[in-house]
């Protein structure tokens, strides 16, 4: 495998994501065109980058501000191929998305992600990566599926 390039998400990559969506089943795919609108028409402070592999979009991140918080940011989606997980991909688009915000001299970034047995690796990988369990709010998500919220400061 080359290495992986990470960049601002552009049009082109929309088929590329929609492909890594429909095999995570993070989100629906229809959905991307529509979110991405706003930061490909530059509308946004919020932020889109896609991981790419041998001129292929293979992975995303999706970044936004908190609203009438100070410098602090949510990453609202990360996925990648499921073909090519394991292989620090995820790592590399967490760490791309960290430097940007360090680099607009923000304070802080957040994730959520479920409690439950099936996201155990999904802790794992935050927690990895520096990130701190902060908060769990219990049967956030549905009777017994905690949301867990973790924070790095940058």
């Amino acid at each position: 495998m080359t290495k992986p390039i990470i960049k601002a998400t552009s049009s082109d990559d929309i088929a590329g994501l929609q492909a890594v969506l429909d095999g995570t089943e993070l989100f629906p795919s229809e959905m991307l065109p529509d979110m991405l609108a706003p930061s490909l028409a530059g509308e946004t402070e919020a932020f889109w980058l896609t991981c790419h592999i041998d001129g292929e979009a293979v992975g995303l991140c999706y970044t936004v501000p908190e609203e009438l918080a100070d410098g602090t940011w949510n990453m609202l989606a990360l996925a990648v191929r499921p073909d090519l997980q394991g292989k620090r991909l995820g790592a590399a688009l967490v760490h791309s998305a960290e430097q940007h915000l360090k680099d607009k001299r923000q304070r802080i970034l957040i994730v959520d992600t479920s409690g439950t047995d099936d996201f155990a690796l999904t802790r794992r990988f935050y927690a990895q990566n520096g990130y701190e369990e902060e908060a769990r709010i219990r049967d956030f998500w549905a009777e017994g599926d905690d949301k867990v919220i973790f924070r790095k400061a940058l």
